[in-house]
């Protein structure tokens, strides 16, 4: 088999512009700069959000993603899912391309969020 550059290329090209690191969700939550630009979208099962989630993030599990009404279609939507090897952000970023939404998958999901040791939040639970 020969090495396709071109192919390549406009892979990796693809790969950039559809999906971003941990390191650089978290620096552009941190950054505080245009929050309106951007969404981020937790698509596990409710119970695992609500345990605790990425900051600010909304959970939009699957069976939701058609016509969410709290997506914004102005803003970049950021989907994370379990892990590395979870396509449920995939999943939800073809649904919601489709719909007109621009959409961005976080690599390495969840764990390596918290790996990572980055911030997170919880739902209060009610007393």
């Amino acid at each position: 088999m020969s090495y396709d550059f071109q192919r390549a290329e406009a892979f990796f090209r693809n790969r950039i512009d559809y999906t971003t690191g941990l390191h650089e969700l978290e620096v552009l939550i941190n950054s505080r700069k245009n929050p309106a630009s951007y969404q981020v979208v937790d698509v596990r099962y409710p119970a695992d959000y609500a345990e605790a989630h990425v900051p600010g993030a909304l959970n939009l599990p699957k069976g939701q993603w058609q016509q969410p009404r709290a997506l914004n279609r102005d803003a970049v939507v950021y989907l994370y899912c379990y892990n590395a090897t979870c396509h449920l952000a995939s999943e939800a970023a073809l649904v919601l391309s489709r719909q007109g939404f621009r959409v961005v998958e976080v690599e390495g999901g969840w764990d390596g969020w918290v790996r990572n040791g980055y911030a997170v939040e919880a739902v209060a639970k009610s007393a």
